[in-house]
């Protein structure tokens, strides 16, 4: 579009050269406000004739190509007006059509003008109606407040136009918010239009016929977003025709009586301050100073919604029982260019002005107002009113100064009513988004800093960072820059928003994460999210959902992070490729799949960077992209259409292919992403697989089991046939170690698992998944103290590995058979077949990827090796097997099998009544597994640390550990050494002399055995028996539950628990006189040992020896 051509049809021609100079073209007229126009020293008539020009310009079918859009339809949050003229029907019946026509024009000029005000978007007139958006083609962060600021403005405007007879004009208003998708145009040559589709264009509609004459009512969304900014009446539910339920509508009354946006946008309540007590206290302290005389200034600069504003009103309230007088001052960004607009706003709230009051009531008004800080009312009345537009009514001369003249004194009155008020009491001066000030409140600021530190004041003046200050420095300002909020204290606001709520850690750490300490982004997507129905209600609080789905941008968000987008112009699409690539992009990959001019790219890179929504590392062609909040490309990524997303998305992943195979290598999961979302899933699940399984291979459980479920999920999405059932059971087979480290050997999901994978195993024939699957079966039951389903599991596994020539798979059959021979208490049995395994896995080359269920097979037998020789009585030959175990993960850097190494290191020590050596390996094995998420290893490790604490004395707390460990391990579905476990817990109590509760654990414990024959730990049980019958007295019953230990060892082979019995009955026959009897006993048990000397076993043995 010719600009210069378009102003001479305007009858505006001398502005051609003015628009050249400042490079106004076709694309920049769609962003111009009356502030710009003003402030390039235009007549209000021109701006008027201009603005009205541009917005009708661009509701024009045949000049949408001329003015610049969006390249792309949007999915984009909008917030609709439609105005439509009161009795338009009758109007035209009974005037000429001419007549008519002029007063249409006059009426839709009056609407366009109103709506370009406020930087709507004028879509089109249909008749009399007017339909616009605001948040299209560009957003602001106040869209819903903008809609219906120019909704109060357009019935004003309307009311004063008269038609060709006399009568008066009115209009009504609807407004909606809500999401649709804007941007194609419809039909053809003069047909054309724009189109937006969605319920919201329909439900705006509606609305304006539910308003009266002169009415602007609004829908629940946009009465949500607006807060307290404007008085409402509740109109309650609304029949609307095609609309199924009764809809919620509001009738906007006036502008809000609020002194700040935040007070306005927060009427529910604040959340309590969170990370900002330094802050706090700062500020205090300075008002404090400023009570005692001493003036001072604080400077609280900050991004948006960073919290300055809570951080003052937070200070409001530390101070509200102080005798003080609040001075509140706001800008807006629709008056950045009038004149002292924020001191001209707080005095219009300050004097009470109302909508109705004649200019003599607010002349009056006006007088009380100023008798508060001057008695000179004589030139202060008279230069404050004409600052207002209030006349005079010969109540004061008439001002006869120059402009200058005027301005200066008009500033001395303002200074000299903070003078006033300052000496009567202390005074708060609040000055809020002073980057919105227009050049002359600047200067009343810098005049107001300079008189400050005389008065009895505390002024502060908020703005965010890009503005500069530009006042001269004074030691009475103080400035002040607040940062983020850190991970945890951003964890803890979540939690105070949430009212007492307590979200799921995993919500807590995605909002968390989303919002990167933003206050304002952490309220609003927690509230969003507690809205949202994802969170269900349980009796240990709240929980997910099923199926959740991510963290949806919440309403009150989407328009100002979708304003930085739209600032970007051309560099906005390359925003959005960016976006689809993810958090952080190259410039190598961005160049590939943008396809742009080197130098082009190069410029919009440059803009995103300028424009701080995207951070760079290095320098192009090595240079790194990331945006700078996840909820930037959030809403980046959620403004293209389903079709774009999919297209890029298809065209990055063929990029990824072609020209970073190494990268591809080493995170197939990203090309997995792209290709899921370009909806080429058939491809996308092996990645997803490939991307499970190097995940398992680092630990990194928690993402293989992600990965491999999305992968299953595609598979569940095809048809069942032979090909995709065979590409499952390679990832049901991937995804059982992975789900066993974190959930637990015998956890439900870890079951289903492996025997889906045994099921289709055997379908297809499939020998060593067969295997695989039976193993992580044999697990489960064995684990879950299954020991007879296990010992079938077992042999079959044996059976099946005979079959083949796989030294690794007989390793680890031979290996699932000694565990379950242990736990019956087969020592021996079990002893061969771990000697059979090592040999095995020795002759394999000993792999470091011989993995079995996620643990090393070899460090597995080692750890078990250890167990079993102490309880065959070698005690030293346990040690070192436990030992080469811990050296075997570590030399693997496997850190799954570490934990298992240190778990069954600390259980041997316990064996060995060591608590300190206990203590250590149960540490280095906890820390292991929270890092990890190894939930069973972890609930084993806590056991044996409350057993460590015992020894050291505090034996009440160690039983709360122990019973914590217990209750975790259960909740693994794990029974496996439970009895064990219980026996350690019913000592624990019978060393706190809590009898009743030992006889009760310990009658647990023999329950649980005899309903698993898990009896490796009969002869501990009734040893402990023994040391209960000692407790109440009974000697008899004492020497019966040591001589049945003392069997049940024998039968054993647990030679070390034979020579522990053999001790305590010698000790009870000694003091019963039967000395003789009880060193023979005992002797020759002992005589047996051939190591294990300096063990507490053996010290005691030979000190009741020595002592008979």
């Amino acid at each position: 579009m010719d600009v210069a051509q378009w102003l001479q049809d305007l009858g505006l021609p001398d502005y051609a050269v003015l628009f050249r100079e400042q490079a106004i073209d076709a694309d920049v007229l769609p962003s111009l406000t009356d502030a710009n126009f003003e402030k390039l020293g235009l007549p209000l008539g021109h701006r008027k004739k201009l603005l009205t020009a541009i917005a009708t310009l661009e509701a024009s079918p045949s000049s949408t190509a001329s003015i610049r859009r969006p390249s792309h339809a949007e999915r984009r949050q909008l917030t609709l007006m439609f105005v439509d003229l009161v009795g338009s029907t009758s109007l035209s019946a009974r005037l000429d059509p001419e007549d008519m026509r002029e007063t249409l024009t006059a009426y839709q000029n009056a609407v366009a003008g109103e709506i370009a005000r406020f930087d709507g978007h004028l879509a089109k007139f249909m008749g009399d109606g007017v339909l616009a958006y605001f948040g299209w083609p560009h957003a602001h962060e106040d869209e819903a407040e903008r809609a219906v600021t120019a909704g109060l403005a357009i019935v004003e405007a309307v009311d004063r136009l008269r038609s060709p007879d006399g009568r008066p004009l009115a209009a009504r208003v609807g407004i909606a918010t809500g999401l649709v998708v804007v941007g194609d145009l419809l039909g053809t040559g003069a047909a054309q239009e724009e189109a937006v589709v969605g319920d919201t264009p329909n439900l705006a509609a509606r609305l304006q016929a539910v308003a009266g004459s002169g009415e602007v009512v609004v829908a629940e969304q946009t009465r949500r977003l607006i807060g307290g900014l404007f008085e409402v009446e509740d109109l309650g539910p609304c029949e609307l025709r095609g609309f199924g339920e009764p809809i919620n509508a509001w009738r906007i009354v006036r502008t809000g009586p609020a002194e700040s946006r935040f007070e306005a946008l927060h009427t529910a309540g604040l959340s309590p301050l969170v990370g900002r007590e330094q802050e706090l206290e700062l500020l205090l302290e300075r008002w404090h100073l400023a009570k005692s005389g001493e003036g001072q200034a604080m400077f609280l600069a900050g991004e948006a919604g960073i919290g300055k504003s809570r951080l003052i009103e937070a200070l409001r309230e530390r101070i509200a029982d102080e005798p003080h007088t609040r001075i509140s001052h706001r800008a807006s960004p629709y008056h950045a260019n009038t004149v002292l607009w924020p001191f001209i706003d707080q005095l219009e709230r300050a004097a009470a002005f109302e909508r109705d009051d004649t200019p003599p009531m607010r002349l009056s008004k006006l007088v009380s107002l100023l008798a508060q800080g001057t008695d000179d009312l004589t030139e202060a009345v008279p230069l404050i009113a004409a600052l207002l537009g209030i006349p005079m009514d010969g109540r004061y001369p008439p001002l006869d100064l120059s402009p200058q003249t005027q301005k200066r004194k008009t500033l001395e009155v303002l200074l000299a009513q903070l003078e006033g008020l300052a000496r009567r009491r202390p005074v708060l001066s609040v000055l809020e988004d002073a980057h919105w000030f227009d050049p002359t409140s600047i200067e009343l600021l810098g005049l107001i800093l300079e008189r400050a530190q005389r008065l009895q004041v505390l002024v502060i003046i908020t703005f965010r960072l890009e503005m500069t200050p530009r006042w001269p420095s004074f030691p009475h300002v103080t400035a002040l820059t607040l940062n983020r909020l850190a991970r945890r204290t951003a964890a803890a606001l979540v939690e105070q928003t949430s009212g007492g709520r307590r979200l799921p850690p995993a919500v807590v750490d995605e909002i968390v994460a989303k919002t990167e300490g933003v206050p304002i982004f952490i309220e609003e997507l927690t509230k969003s999210v507690l809205e949202s129905g994802m969170l269900r209600n349980t009796p240990e609080g709240l929980a997910p959902v099923a199926s959740r789905g991510v963290l949806a941008i919440p309403a009150s968000l989407q328009d100002s992070l979708m304003a930085r987008l739209d600032h970007l112009a051309s560099a906005k699409d390359l925003v959005q490729v960016g976006a689809a690539i993810g958090r952080e992009f190259t410039y190598e990959l961005l160049d590939a799949v943008a396809a742009r001019e080197p130098a082009d790219l190069d410029q919009a890179l440059a803009r995103l960077v300028k424009s701080e929504l995207v951070f760079q590392r290095g320098t192009p062609p090595e240079a790194v992209y990331a945006f700078k909040h996840a909820l930037v490309q959030d809403v980046a990524y959620a403004s293209m259409l389903k079709s774009r997303r999919s297209e890029l998305h298809g065209r990055i992943a063929a990029v990824l292919e072609a020209r970073f195979a190494d990268l591809v290598a080493r995170q197939p999961e990203l090309l997995a992403h792209h290709l899921t979302a370009a909806g080429l899933a058939d491809r996308a699940i092996d990645f997803w697989l490939r991307a499970g399984q190097l995940a398992a291979g680092r630990s990194a459980n928690r993402e293989a089991i992600s990965h491999m479920t999305t992968a299953l999920e595609m598979l569940g999405n095809r048809p069942s046939t032979d090909e995709q059932l065979r590409r499952e059971l390679e990832v049901q087979i991937a995804l059982g170690p992975p789900l066993t480290a974190t959930r637990g050997f015998g956890a439900p999901e870890v079951e289903t698992a492996h025997a889906r994978a045994e099921h289709l195993a055997r379908r297809y024939g499939h020998r060593r998944h067969l295997a695989r699957a039976l193993r992580g079966l044999c697990y489960v039951h064995h684990v879950r103290g299954h020991i007879l389903r296990t010992s079938e599991l077992c042999n079959e596994l044996v059976d099946l590995a005979k079959q083949g020539d796989d030294l690794v798979m007989q390793a680890d059959a031979h290996n699932a058979l000694a565990f379950n021979l242990f736990h019956q208490g087969e020592h021996r049995s079990a002893r061969e077949h771990l000697e059979i395994s090592s040999t095995k896995i020795l002759h394999a080359g000993d792999p470091a990827d011989a993995l079995s269920r996620g643990v090393n097979i070899h460090v597995f037998g080692r750890a078990y090796t250890a167990h079993v020789d102490w309880h065959l009585g070698f005690a030293d030959t346990a040690l070192g097997a436990a030992q080469d175990a811990i050296d075997l993960a570590h030399r693997r850097v496997h850190p799954f099998s570490s934990a298992v190494a240190l778990a069954y290191a600390a259980m041997l020590h316990q064996f060995r009544r060591e608590p300190t050596e206990v203590r250590a390996r149960a540490d280095a094995a906890r820390s292991i597994c929270t890092d990890h998420g190894f939930s069973y290893y972890h609930a084993w490790a806590a056991i044996m640390n409350g057993w460590a604490v015992a020894e050291e004395g505090d034996v009440e707390d160690a039983i709360a550990r122990v019973r914590v460990g217990v209750r975790d391990l259960r909740a693994t579905g794990a029974e496996l050494r439970l009895p064990h476990y219980l026996g350690i817990l019913a000592d624990l109590y019978l060393r706190a002399q809590r009898l009743e509760d030992a006889t009760v654990t310990l009658a647990e414990a023999r329950a649980v055995a005899e309903r698993n024959a898990e009896h490796w730990a009969d002869a501990s049980l009734h040893l402990l028996e023994g040391d209960l019958a000692l407790a109440i007295g009974d000697q008899a019953e004492a020497e019966r539950c040591l001589r049945r230990a003392m069997e049940s060892a024998q039968a054993q082979n647990a030679r070390t628990l034979l020579l522990r019995g053999s001790t305590r009955l010698a000790r009870l026959l000694a003091e019963c006189a039967r000395r003789a009897e009880a060193y023979d006993e005992l002797a020759k048990v002992y005589g047996s040992f051939t190591e294990g000397f300096e063990t507490v076993d053996s010290r005691e043995a030979r000190a009741v020896l020595d002592g008979i």
